[in-house]
């Protein structure tokens, strides 16, 4: 029986998110097929978390653990760290070299799509419609005129390397951008992006392919209660979410073939899903990519695998048995 590491924690305030992604994914991965484990790491502090409470240390040499004498070391990672070292390629470096078969994108896909300013360029670069933005770095000042004249308002602030439940803000005002601008610095980042706000419908769709097979999920729609899907909207059910979204055949056509378009062209692995707003005339706009995504029970992923009518535990197996088919 093959080990599984579910690998979470991590080191940003997307903490807790990803300590439930891990709770989810334990349920998600069948347990009579695998031996599953979840690992937390925070910081230098890895450990095996068993269900009765015991953390054991992580032996990161080989990525192991030891229980009542046995030498236990891991035969597959799924990392479900929201933030660095789990979404920012970091990790994947690490397995790479240890030669651990992993869940996600590998280090270059996972380092670019953790930069929301260098992916979206990136991508930019292969015709794919993207906000206008400006990437600022610590140290770095901006004045409110320049915001004003290259983005415009309402716009949005956040932290460009990380997710987007914190330290985001909606900036309406001109008395809000710097506000905004410090805020986002606030977090464990170096830079900050300031993007164009895009009036629309916003959707975002999950994939995942493996070498038999492609898998593109129902769209879902995002209604947020709030300003925006902000950590209250993903978390806390401050947001209508509609699976499959209401929208036309040909734009649900469109917006699939333009998932798995990315999907090749950043050569990601896993499970990936890709946030959307669609504006007037139905142009399709990038808001960015999610590599690592939630895998709460509340989260997208999930409920879009349901609304395919595939479950969970075989979604899991497909990605397990994918990456360890490779290095066999």
């Amino acid at each position: 029986m093959k080990r599984i590491a579910i690998v979470c924690g991590g080191d940003s305030s997307e903490y807790p998110v990803s300590m439930r992604s891990a709770e989810g994914l334990y349920s998600f991965i069948d347990r009579n097929r695998y031996e599953t484990y979840i690992v937390v790491m925070r910081f230098t502090d890895w450990h095996v978390q068993l269900e009765d409470g015991v953390e054991i240390p992580i032996d990161r040499n080989d990525f192991s653990f030891t229980l009542n004498g046995a030498h236990k070391p891991f035969d597959f990672a799924y990392i479900t760290i929201h933030g660095t070292p789990g979404e920012d390629g970091k990790l994947q470096g690490y397995f790479d070299l240890l030669r651990i078969p992993y869940s996600s994108c590998g280090v270059f896909a996972a380092s670019l799509t953790f930069n929301k300013f260098a992916c979206n360029q990136y991508l930019k670069g292969f015709g794919v419609r993207v906000a206008e933005s400006l990437l600022l770095r610590k140290g770095e000042s901006v004045s409110d005129s320049y915001v004003i004249n290259q983005i415009g308002l309402p716009c949005f602030v956040k932290p460009n390397r990380g997710g987007s439940s914190f330290a985001t803000t909606k900036v309406k005002q001109v008395s809000e951008i710097q506000p905004a601008i410090e805020l986002a610095f606030s977090e464990v980042n170096h830079e900050v992006i300031v993007e164009s706000f895009m009036d629309g419908i916003e959707l975002t769709c999950g994939c995942y392919k493996t070498k038999t097979k492609s898998v593109v999920f129902p769209i879902s729609e995002v209604v947020p209660k709030h300003e925006f899907f902000d950590y209250d909207a993903k978390y806390n059910g401050a947001s209508d979410e509609i699976t499959p979204a209401r929208i036309s055949d040909d734009l649900t056509h469109r917006v699939k073939t333009l998932t798995l378009a990315i999907y090749d062209i950043l050569g990601a692995k896993g499970i990936v899903r890709v946030d959307y707003i669609v504006t007037e005339g139905n142009r399709i706009n990038l808001l960015e990519i999610n590599a690592t995504p939630g895998m709460t029970a509340a989260s997208f992923i999930p409920q879009q695998v349901r609304a395919a009518g595939m479950e969970m535990n075989q979604v899991m197996e497909d990605i397990i048995e994918d990456q360890l088919s490779e290095r066999e």
